[in-house]
């Protein structure tokens, strides 16, 4: 059972029955899976003839691994060798040989006796505190080769996104074949960009059992393509926390493909965006959405900035600048929701035959809930407009000091209810009050949307959330997330690749998928 592709995709297989077992293995084959990990530490057996009937049955070319659940006694160790041999004897196409409780000695009498099976020596480096670095990584490549293993693979714990970096380059540098896999969240980018690096196993999670640290099998072929990244892919991502919710990856991988540019785009799970940016500062990182709470603090970051956004105080949208490397940033969320509820108000003005020139913003009070990053923009757009901002804030005094910038007027959030001086009010939600998984929450209340005639809500995930459902029920003109997500990603595309931006696809997409 041969694999024929140079990038390999696997999914690793915790199963406790044959019967179980068999399931996964064909639901990883419908998924995109080249290959599968068979755990057999967690597979039950009484008798080795169990496992001898699953190595044969398999539907798949796998790799058989046997790693401790719990403390090490000899009586595991004769298990493990048992099934490590017969998976050799049975040509498994790959044995893998944990060398942190298996000897070097064994890995020699599996290469030896071996026919057809690959030999992986792997070994997990444990995050105690002390980020892996390069010699750390190094110290442990050279006693996985030592072992003279035909493939090696090093599983690092990692705490932080930057802790990634020394993997990337290990798996350049490597004079064996490498699989290299960070655990946990902020791993995420070892399987998306390690094929940049030269990888050629990548590990994926089926459908219904995410592993942090793993994509979804399904959308490593499907969404970034990762069959197709090479050494000159340049490399773009939404830096946010959480970023999970982020549909970036969905929209801007297929704009990449549909033009023609060499980009990848993938979520980057940042804590502290100043030293992201010190770590990952080649040219290659070429640039990124800024999402919640970095949209700030990135300005920071930037060597230059954008009037609009310097004004506003806020980027989401940073790009390094091939001639120099230096980063610029730059603001599209103002725009993209300001003539999102333009286009809306104009529609309903054109029903009602009231047709104008001037912006359907102007005079109106606009009620803003939220004064982070796209509050700061929002604000700064409405006001732009000629609308009288009035902001709402849960820290009242984030309130005021956006307020001040923009000169507005700030109130305390838990009079937003409350709030009704006039009729035909327009109201924006720019927290992140409903975004999954707490879609069950609003900023307001249902009876308090009486007096809006407009209402936008900046998140989009879901959709259609409870906000913009209560609106809707009381009669409000509504303009989702999702509208101004697409705007300002036409935005960020059109920075991204100098101008390339295909409009129609674009949308598309995002009213397809989304």
């Amino acid at each position: 059972m041969g694999l024929k592709n140079d990038l390999v995709v696997y999914t690793r297989l915790e199963c406790e029955s044959c019967e179980e077992m068999a399931v996964s293995m064909h639901k990883a084959k419908e998924e995109g899976a080249d290959l599968v990990e068979l755990c057999i530490d967690d597979f039950t057996f009484s008798h080795i003839s169990q496992l001898e009937l699953l190595l044969k049955q398999r539907s798949l070319p796998s790799i058989v691994s046997f790693r401790p659940k719990s403390e090490i006694n000899s009586d595991w160790k004769k298990t493990c060798i048992q099934v490590l041999k017969l998976a050799v004897e049975l040509d498994v196409e790959f044995v893998e040989v944990d060398t942190e409780v298996v000897c070097h000695q064994v890995v020699a009498e599996l290469m030896s006796s071996r026919s057809n099976s690959k030999i992986i020596a792997s070994t997990y480096v444990i995050n105690a505190g002390n980020p892996p670095t390069k010699d750390t990584l190094c110290n442990s490549i050279i006693n996985l080769q030592s072992t003279g293993a035909d493939i090696i693979k090093l599983v690092i714990d990692v705490a932080y996104i930057t802790d990634v970096a020394p993997v990337f380059h290990m798996l350049t540098h490597s004079q064996l074949p490498l699989i290299a896999r960070a655990a946990g969240d902020r791993g995420l980018i070892s399987q998306l960009l390690g094929p940049k690096y030269g990888a050629f196993f990548v590990c994926g999670s089926l459908a219904g059992k995410s592993t942090p640290g793993l994509p979804p099998l399904t959308s490593i072929k499907q969404v970034y393509k990762l069959q197709y990244v090479n050494p000159d892919t340049r490399v773009f991502g939404v830096i946010s926390n959480p970023v999970g919710h982020s549909k970036g990856p969905l929209l801007h991988n297929p704009a990449f493909r549909h033009t023609g540019y060499n980009g990848i785009y993938v979520p980057l799970l940042v804590d502290n965006v100043k030293e992201f940016f010190r770590v990952f500062s080649c040219n290659d990182y070429a640039g990124f959405s800024v999402g919640i709470p970095h949209k700030e603090a990135a300005v920071r970051c930037c060597d230059e900035v954008d009037p609009l956004a310097k004004s506003i105080g806020a980027v989401n949208t940073i790009i390094r600048r091939p001639s120099d490397g230096k980063l610029i940033g730059y603001n599209t969320d103002c725009e993209a929701c300001v003539t999102a509820i333009e286009d809306a108000l104009r529609e309903r003005q054109k029903t009602n035959g009231r047709a104008s020139n001037v912006s359907p913003i102007a005079g109106k009070l606009f009620v803003l809930v939220g004064a982070g990053g796209a509050g700061r923009a929002i604000a700064f757009g409405a006001k732009s407009r000629g609308a009288r901002v009035v902001i709402f804030n849960r820290k009242y005094e984030r309130a005021k000091a956006l307020a001040a910038a923009v000169s507005c007027e700030a109130l305390p959030y838990e009079h937003l209810n409350d709030f009704c001086p006039e009729k035909g009010m327009i109201l924006a939600n720019a927290s992140a009050v409903g975004m999954q998984p707490k879609s069950d929450q609003t900023p307001i209340s249902k009876e308090a949307l009486r007096s809006y005639e407009l209402v936008f809500d900046a998140v989009y995930t879901p959709r259609n959330t409870r906000l913009l459902q209560e609106a809707t029920e009381v009669g409000a003109t509504v303009v989702s997330g999702v509208e101004m997500f697409v705007r300002q990603a036409l935005g960020q595309f059109k920075l991204f690749t100098n101008g390339l931006a295909p409009v129609d696809f674009m949308r598309r997409i995002v009213y397809e998928q989304f």
